[in-house]
């Protein structure tokens, strides 16, 4: 491919960080739930849906947090997990961006999540 554009190298390393979260498939379950769900779930409450234990749950919780998939919410003594919408609607451009059919790449700063 003469003359195509290498991405830059914090662009890249936002993209394989979304993709490491993605690679695990209890990640992508509990990823879905709270796609679905129409209010912020507690970790008990993802266990209960996701057959892994609640020390898995949480270690997954914290890197999609991590990758920015979700947003951590202080309720009380526990926290409340919730999609991030601007990450969740940047994703499949990057892909599309890694796989050559996109020429324009999102930046990492327009998945900030949104408070």
């Amino acid at each position: 491919m003469k003359g195509a554009a290498v991405l830059d190298r914090a662009t890249s390393e936002t993209y394989a960080g979304w993709f490491r979260a993605l690679a695990e498939p209890t990640r992508v379950q509990i990823l879905s739930l709270l796609a679905a769900a129409d209010a912020p779930m507690s970790v008990g409450e993802i266990v209960e849906k996701v057959p892994v234990g609640q020390p898995t749950v949480s270690r997954h919780l914290k890197v999609l947090a991590e990758a920015r998939f979700v947003i951590a919410e202080r309720h009380g003594t526990s926290r409340h997990y919730r999609i991030n919408p601007p990450c969740l609607s940047c994703f499949p451009t990057a892909a599309d961006v890694v796989m050559g059919r996109s020429a324009v790449p999102f930046m990492a700063v327009t998945c900030e999540p949104d408070r």
